[in-house]
């Protein structure tokens, strides 16, 4: 591993280890015991849940084998566990893995789920197991020289006709990027504000690195054979300079139903964010 890429990952490490380390289960718990509620509501209204399920992904995962990369706060994990799906789910923050302990003993999973701590890249794991391997808001974490052997390590776990699926970041336009710097939203100051920006962007787990759909369509040549870019919160953007409540809530339900409407050499330029579907691993 590079340097670049070693301080970044015990940035994270740092990161995710204060944001998690006293989170409390009481709300996952609730959340699966009406698993199809749950992900009726969020898919309506949260860009995330909205992409990282389309194609009928909540019908496809029963029974199903499935590697979470960066499984956070486990609500995800627990999600597909519910209804399911055997998930092993891996984060390079132990606090992921004690979620994982409580939520196995408080519920009872078909497939428990089983934590695979630290660098997903040492997990040793056997080759050509897993339908699916996820990542929901995992892919910005990492520097471009880490992206690449993700990549491959997610083709080798995979199936031959296994998937690969993440939700991310689409920066496809420049002026819009531009603008999104300069609305300070809840947790960034504006980049005008240059003390508090710098202050901001020192303690940020993410990299300076790009985040466009052809970045992501060229990271998977020579890995896989079939990439799909699906755009998701192009008008959905709007809603982070709306005050958090029922009006902002009914945009995020009107705009994502509304963008779909947008046509396709339109949307992947005003995008928010894109599912990427990696598929056919090359051996």
């Amino acid at each position: 591993m590079d340097r670049e890429a070693e301080i970044n990952r015990e940035k994270n490490k740092r990161h995710y280890e204060r944001l998690y380390g006293s989170q409390s289960i009481d709300n996952i718990l609730f959340w699966i015991k009406d698993v199809d509620r749950f992900l009726s509501k969020s898919q309506a209204k949260d860009t995330s849940w909205n992409a990282l399920y389309r194609q009928n992904f909540k019908e496809s995962l029963p029974g199903k084998k499935v590697m979470e990369m960066g499984c956070g706060d486990c609500v995800n994990a627990a999600i597909m566990a519910a209804l399911g799906a055997e998930v092993y789910a891996n984060d390079i923050a132990g606090a992921s893995g004690i979620i994982i302990e409580k939520l196995n003993a408080a519920y009872d999973f078909e497939f428990p789920i089983k934590f695979i701590e630290g660098d997903f890249l040492k997990n040793r794991l056997k080759s050509n197991q897993f339908d699916f391997v996820i990542g929901k808001a995992f892919l910005h974490h990492l520097t471009i020289n880490e992206e690449s052997e993700f990549l491959k390590e997610t083709a080798r776990l995979l199936k031959k006709n296994g998937e690969a699926r993440f939700f991310e970041p689409a920066v496809n336009s420049w002026i819009l990027d531009e603008i999104r710097w300069i609305i300070p939203v809840k947790g960034r100051p504006s980049k005008l504000n240059r003390k508090k920006f710098k202050v901001w962007k020192q303690n940020d787990p993410h990299p300076d690195r790009s985040f466009s759909s052809r970045h992501f369509i060229n990271a998977g040549k020579g890995v896989f054979n079939e990439v799909q870019i699906i755009p998701v919160g192009a008008l959905e953007r709007i809603s982070r300079i709306i005050p958090y409540g029922g009006l902002n809530s009914k945009y995020r339900i009107w705009a994502l139903n509304t963008e779909k409407k947008i046509p396709k050499s339109i949307n992947k330029y005003i995008t928010r964010s894109q599912l990427i579907i990696y598929r056919k691993p090359i051996r």
